[in-house]
């Protein structure tokens, strides 16, 4: 299913692997992600972190009537404060996907997969 977008001169259909490729990477961008979950790590055998090629595989948009509602599955870093970390990634997945596409998001639901110790990259 694609967000389908009229406007004056056609329609434009954005497809959910371009929605959620925008989504999973405002999600990373954000400090103390560590990267992207699988939404469903049994079925997909994945307990690795997302690259950005499978972005789909993390992430969950179900049209509605005026937008849409994304799931965004992530993995966050050991030490930082996960309630801000979400309400981080909400609110830039919000913002890219109204100013790069045009899609309005009605609601962005953050489910953290898990917690990783970060190592000393010295």
């Amino acid at each position: 299913m694609a967000v389908k977008i009229k406007t004056k001169l056609g329609t434009i259909d954005i497809a959910n692997s371009v929605i959620a490729t925008v989504v999973g990477g405002a999600a990373t961008d954000i400090y103390g992600i560590v990267g992207m979950a699988s939404k469903n790590q049994i079925r997909d055998n994945l307990n690795d972190i997302l690259n950005r090629e499978n972005y789909s595989r993390g992430v969950v948009v179900r049209q509605q009537d005026n937008g849409v509602a994304v799931e965004v599955n992530i993995v966050v870093g050991y030490g930082t404060k996960i309630s801000e970390v979400c309400r981080n990634v909400q609110d830039k997945v919000k913002y890219n996907l109204e100013t790069m596409l045009g899609v309005t998001a009605n609601e962005v639901t953050v489910i953290v997969q898990g917690v990783r110790v970060l190592g000393d990259e010295d």
